[in-house]
């Protein structure tokens, strides 16, 4: 490493780093489900809307540093107790800024746990990831029994509005669901190198703007799968069902707006056609 870089790497690591922690629990309490804990730490916040319907009740996850850079350090736990139900969702799409150097990438974890009878629906919105990013993220998900859990995580590849590529980043996404202690899914995503060359192939991105993956895990996993494909029949997509209790699409998009559109089309089949949480609608 040359003295400049070296430097470099110095007073990046001295520059102050955004840090959140974050634990959410819900409980039910007569019949209804409830917030149960709060525990907000540094730039993560939680905010609980008045919810489109009464029996789900609604969290908002907030990003007060503005989004997330380098070296910046996030950690969620969300906890549903027995029976309870609520929603998990983000105002507006989170933004991963440039890093100072790429072997100083954000930290960023998710830990969900899910006892029997429990539904959780986690709707972040879209992960910006801008050139030259850095970032590592896990999330976690754990169900025990008969629990049900709707996720969605979306990529966007650049800032079209701004005509940037993503043609460097350091990109580590793990993603994995276990069921009463056993694996159900791994979902690992890496992005480093000629990442545009790579971003274009078409067993990667195909060219795409962004990407995103549906998971529905429960028991009545299968009952979706027609209605699902059908409201993907238009987008670059496919959906599957890898286990009984475990239903998966990954769509491919052309633009983020596109990409949207299609988680939406998506989420309203999984969702029963409820209503969406106002930070979704328009």
């Amino acid at each position: 490493m040359s003295a400049a870089a070296s430097l470099y790497d110095q007073a990046s690591s001295r520059r102050q780093r955004a840090e959140g922690r974050l634990r959410l629990a819900f409980q039910t309490r007569a019949g209804a489900s409830v917030l149960a804990s709060l525990y907000q730490q540094g730039c993560l916040k939680a905010r609980f809307p008045r919810p489109e319907d009464a029996a789900w009740p609604e969290a908002l996850v907030l990003n007060l540093s503005g989004g997330v850079a380098g070296g910046d350090h996030l950690e969620t736990e969300i906890a549903l107790a027995e029976a309870t139900r609520a929603i998990v969702a983000a105002p507006a799409a989170e933004r991963f800024y440039r890093a100072l150097s790429l072997e100083v990438p954000a930290r960023v974890t998710t830990a969900i746990t899910l006892a029997p009878g429990a539904r959780l629906e986690w709707l972040p919105q879209e992960s910006i990831l801008f050139n030259a990013c850095a970032l590592t993220r896990r999330t976690e998900i754990a169900l025990s029994g008969d629990a049900v859990f709707l996720g969605v995580e979306m990529l966007v590849f650049g800032r079209a509005a701004m005509g940037e590529r993503l043609t460097c980043a350091r990109v580590h996404d793990k993603i994995s669901i276990s069921r009463n202690g056993t694996l159900q899914l791994l979902e690992a995503t890496r992005l480093s190198g000629e990442i545009a060359t790579r971003l274009v192939a078409t067993a990667a991105a195909a060219g795409a703007a962004g990407t995103a993956l549906l998971i529905y895990a429960g028991g009545d996993a299968g009952a979706y799968l027609a209605a699902l494909r059908d409201a993907l029949a238009g987008v670059e997509a496919g959906a599957s069902l890898v286990l009984p209790d475990l239903l998966l699409a990954r769509i491919l998009a052309p633009s983020a707006w596109a990409l949207r559109r299609a988680v939406v089309a998506g989420l309203q089949v999984l969702r029963d056609r409820r209503r969406m949480p106002r930070v979704w609608q328009g």
